[in-house]
């Protein structure tokens, strides 16, 4: 299981109590990317308004408009990739064991949500920020122990995970709650959700995504 998380910063460390926490994974190294910097600082153009924010920035934006709970953003090879304007509203934890796989990240989110007194968490990544508010919204409305996002019919994130499922997950691997889905299929729930949740893991797919 993932190391005990260091809480980083965050109104909400320690002090905010909540049924459900919003935990966007961002630990990964972004090894595919061969632009400037980590892929999760990659500027993104609106296509409707012509404003820029990063990959990061709207990932944690749609978490945060869902207000379904409190939002942590658990870190790992780039500790501080949450913009200086965002760090007061979220809490970041980071794994120290982020190398050992996307499961070690997942348990740090959950350790992080588990003191903050929840029962459940919905669980995103920070690198598909075209995942809409309201599907953060459904998924944790969804009831039953895991509740899962599909996109015309294809399952993707956000994931919702209730406390009775936490000790189910792997404790190795980087396939964070997949693997149980699949032995557990009675436990899942689909939720069809409006939004794309394309990965931003290169820099064609950040070309490809702003030139459609």
């Amino acid at each position: 299981m993932a190391t005990a998380p260091n809480a980083e910063s965050g109104p909400h460390a320690g002090v905010t109590r909540a049924h459900t926490v919003a935990v966007l994974l961002a630990a990964g190294a972004g090894s595919r990317f061969d632009g400037d910097g980590h892929k999760l600082s990659a500027k993104i153009v609106e296509r409707e308004t012509g404003h820029t924010h990063t990959v990061i920035e709207r990932s944690i934006a749609s978490a945060l408009a869902a207000d379904i709970g409190p939002v942590l953003v658990v870190t790992g090879a780039a500790g501080h990739v949450v913009p200086d304007h965002l760090a007061a509203a979220v809490t970041t934890v980071h794994n120290d064991r982020w190398e050992d796989g996307q499961i070690t990240s997942l348990h740090c989110g959950i350790d992080a949500a588990r003191s903050l007194g929840a029962t459940a968490v919905v669980v995103g990544l920070a690198d598909q920020p075209f995942i809409e508010a309201r599907a953060w919204q459904n998924v944790a409305e969804s009831p039953g122990p895991i509740a899962v996002a599909t996109y015309d019919g294809r399952r993707a994130n956000p994931v919702k995970l209730a406390a009775e499922v936490w000790e189910l997950l792997p404790t190795t691997g980087d396939e964070g709650a997949r693997s149980l889905m699949r032995v557990r299929p009675e436990l899942v729930r689909e939720v069809a959700c409006a939004g794309s949740p394309a990965d931003i893991d290169t820099t064609e797919d950040l070309r490809r995504w702003q030139s459609n």
